[in-house]
C-alpha cells in the first residue's frame, strides 16, 4: 500500500522542512510514502475564503478516485491514541488499499464539496495548529505508529 501526503500549498517554513524530511527517511523503512505539495493557489489574497477552498477543492477531488482511500486531518475527525491509529494503519495496511491519501487542507479548513465526496476524517488533537506544524505533527504519528506496529521501542522514548 503507497501512503500519500497530499498538503495544500509548499511547506513553507525551515524547521517543518527538515522535520518532514527526516520522518520521511525514517518512514521509508515501513512504507511507500510520497508526499505531494499542491502549488499555492494565484492571487490567493484576491479571493474570498470560500473561493480559495473552492478552488483547493478542486485540487483536493482530484485524489477521490476508486483506488485511492482519502483521509482528510480535520478537527471534527476522529481522535484516537497513538496506539489505535496504529491498529487503524494496520487494518488499512491488511485491508488491500492500494493508495492510501492523508490530506491537510488549507487555511480555512476544507470546502463542503470535500467533506460531501470524503467521509473519513482523523483529528490530531481538539486544539487547532497551524498547518505547517500539522504536516509535521501527522508524519511524527505516522512514524510512531509504524514502531508500534514493529515493536520497536521508539514509542516509549
Amino acid at each position: 500500500m503507497k501512503v500519500v501526503l497530499l498538503f495544500l500549498g509548499k511547506t513553507a517554513d525551515d524547521y517543518a522542512r527538515q522535520a518532514l524530511r527526516v520522518y520521511q527517511e525514517r518512514l521509508s523503512h515501513y512504507l511507500n510514502l510520497e508526499v505531494v505539495e499542491l502549488p499555492d493557489l494565484k492571487a490567493a489574497k484576491s479571493l474570498s475564503e470560500a473561493q480559495v477552498k473552492a478552488r483547493e477543492a478542486e485540487a483536493i477531488l482530484e485524489w477521490v478516485k476508486p483506488e485511492n482511500q482519502v483521509v482528510l486531518l480535520d478537527e471534527r475527525g476522529l481522535e484516537q491514541s497513538s496506539e489505535e491509529f496504529a491498529r487503524w494503519m494496520q487494518k488499512k495496511m491488511n485491508s488491500g488499499l492500494r493508495s492510501l491519501v492523508f490530506v491537510v487542507g488549507g487555511p480555512y479548513g476544507f470546502d463542503q464539496s470535500v467533506y460531501t465526496a470524503v467521509k473519513e476524517r482523523l483529528s490530531l488533537s481538539r486544539m487547532t495548529f497551524s498547518h505547517q506544524m500539522v504536516r509535521v505533527f501527522f508524519v511524527e504519528q505516522l512514524y510512531r505508529a509504524m514502531t508500534i506496529l514493529h515493536g520497536e521501542p521508539y514509542h516509549h522514548a
